[in-house]
């Protein structure tokens, strides 16, 4: 028997991400409801949510487009920019992007969605907030939560009237519940969980396979035994005695470049693959090239590895995953991250997954919610950002023998939260969950 309905929708990864880690939560046979993309939906819904996901995904791609798409960007992501934290004040005052929001559901968007769902009334976990107001609105008769998807949030994610409102939330860290507090949310109605990363990976409260691939990793990512030796104490504490001995590793480090879901890293991951095709066809480093749910992004990679007499490589030391539906990325992608040693993507959802013990190589970000992404997981020390990608086959291999990517991983399993998927699950159920408690990084 199910605990919630899981609802998200597919406008990017972000939020069908946190969605895809609590799927064991829902009805059998549901799985997760895509709130623009489910069966049955009425056709002028369709309509609605498909021209906003087209929108969105354009913009994030004109970035790159010469002279007119960085200010057409610059335009967007300003009518949802996220106002500067201090001075602390009262923020709870709707924009106009949320009344504009509110507008479609008097229109009548969502409805029949809620309706559906309300023949089951089982709490609602929604990782889109314009499904929580949906809810909310249409009078859903079950409990409504909503998961936050970044390290900072707009005000879109508050309804029109939070003080009155009955929506409970999840909050990924401390900044997204201070910055609920200022949008008007009452404090009653925040429970700081962590953002939901895959049980698979997480592997319950004891973290077995995390600290498994934890000890792979810095076996991997410090050749010289550096950072081992300067936190041998610490390791062995965690890990083990003995744990992870000093000396090179026999694997070679393995990265993965992941595009997001709008696929305006592309351009971006192609001088990556150029820059290290040296490395690949040597078999000093292994390199994932992940095109998520765009087959044709992913022909796209092979042509150009094939052009780089990489063809020979392929499946050996250089992997192109690209998947025919959104489903199967997801499915996949667990399994794939496991494999990884250094994830570098756009400082998006998939910053979270350092607390995987996972080293994040930061692209530039897209919007203003990726800026604060990026601040956090700085602030973590979980991550860096990129340099030059022409000369990735430098720099790279400089900081993995350094141990700065060891440093990173160690980081990010210890200072990041990992279990935020059993917060919530207990959350729901009521109980509180017996782990570490989460720092309130602000």
């Amino acid at each position: 028997m199910g605990v919630a309905h899981i609802v998200a929708a597919d406008m990017g990864y972000g939020h069908e991400r946190p969605a895809h880690s609590l799927r064991h939560l829902a009805p059998s046979g549901e799985g997760i409801v895509v709130a623009n993309n489910y069966p049955g939906i009425p056709s002028k819904d369709r309509t609605l949510w498909r021209r906003s996901r087209e929108f969105y995904e354009t913009v994030s791609r004109s970035r790159s487009v010469p002279l007119i798409g960085k200010y057409l960007f610059e335009l967007v992501d300003a009518a949802q920019a996220i106002p500067p934290f201090y001075p602390r004040r009262d923020l709870s005052r709707p924009t106009l992007q949320l009344r504009q929001m509110y507008a479609g559901i008097r229109a009548g968007l969502g409805r029949h969605l809620m309706e559906k769902l309300a023949q089951n009334p089982l709490p609602l976990v929604c990782t889109f907030f314009y499904v929580a107001f949906m809810a909310e609105e249409y009078g859903y008769p079950g409990d409504i939560w909503c998961v936050t998807t970044d390290a900072d949030i707009s005000r879109a994610w508050a309804p029109l009237y939070p003080s009155k409102s009955r929506i409970r939330y999840f909050a990924a860290n401390g900044r997204c519940v201070e910055r609920l507090k200022l949008y008007g949310v009452r404090p009653e109605n925040i429970f700081l969980t962590g953002f939901p990363l895959p049980p698979e990976i997480v592997d319950g409260p004891s973290g077995r396979l995390l600290r498994q691939d934890l000890l792979r990793r810095l076996c991997v990512l410090d050749p010289q035994g550096i950072f081992r030796a300067h936190h041998a104490p610490a390791i062995s504490a965690h890990l083990g005695a003995g744990a992870c001995p000093l000396g090179r590793s026999r694997r070679v480090p393995h990265v993965m470049f992941a595009v997001g879901g709008a696929g305006a890293q592309a351009s971006l991951a192609l001088v990556v693959l150029r820059s290290l095709a040296g490395l690949v066809r040597r078999g000093a480093l292994t390199l994932t090239l992940m095109a998520g749910a765009r087959p044709a992004l992913g022909a796209r990679f092979e042509e150009e590895a094939k052009r780089l007499r990489l063809g020979s490589s392929l499946g050996k030391t250089l992997f192109v995953r690209a998947y025919k539906t959104r489903r199967g990325y997801f499915d996949d992608f667990v399994g794939r991250i496991r494999e990884t040693d250094i994830l570098w993507t756009k400082p998006s959802e998939l910053s979270f997954y350092t607390g995987l013990g996972l080293p994040i190589l930061m692209a530039p970000p897209l919007g203003s919610q990726e800026e604060y992404n990026r601040e956090w997981l700085s602030q973590v020390g979980g991550g860096v950002f990129q340099a030059d990608p022409v000369y990735t086959h430098e720099w790279l291999m400089d900081w993995i023998s350094s141990g700065a990517f060891a440093r990173m991983a160690w980081n990010g399993y210890t200072e990041a939260p990992t279990h935020g998927t059993y917060r919530i699950e207990n959350a729901l159920a009521g109980k509180r969950t017996e782990v570490e408690t989460l720092p309130l990084i602000v």
